[in-house]
């Protein structure tokens, strides 16, 4: 649970994210452009997504909507330095786990982070109490 993916086109940005993941324990995955972010994230499948979203070529509402597509139970983080509510609600309505403005501080990191790594955990434990048992003529769910 500890891999993230961030997608972001400014390489300075990269490696802020780099520092500041690295610190809180995160195995962190880069790439510079939507599409390879979704590339990258259908060949590694980390749980936890952070990207822009200005972003040339495909954008982080595009990013955002197809990695809810591929799996629903990702957690994304939006994250822009353009601002405003409007955005921020379209990105939540689309799915995103949450929406951080830059410049980024580490206070607003780290509660995005815990908040996602909660609902990570939360969906974990739901899995792991339905549980399913064989028969002969049918699969019993409890």
């Amino acid at each position: 649970m500890n891999r993230i993916l961030v997608i972001d086109d400014e390489r300075p940005t990269l490696k802020m994210f780099s520092l500041f993941l690295r610190a809180y324990g995160f195995d962190m995955l880069a790439a510079e452009s939507g599409r390879e972010g979704l590339e990258l994230f259908e060949r590694e499948k980390p749980p936890l997504v952070l990207t822009d979203v200005k972003m040339p070529g495909m954008d982080g509402l595009g990013v955002l909507k197809r990695i809810k597509e591929i799996s629903p139970e990702s957690e994304v983080i939006v994250v822009t330095g353009h601002g405003d509510i409007d955005l921020a609600l379209k990105t939540l309505r689309l799915g995103a786990a949450d929406f951080i403005a830059k410049p980024i501080d580490r206070a607003s990191l780290e509660a995005a982070l815990n908040r996602a790594r909660e609902r990570l955990e939360l969906a974990r434990e739901k899995r792991e109490e339905i549980q399913v048992q064989e028969t002969d003529k049918a699969l019993i769910l409890n």
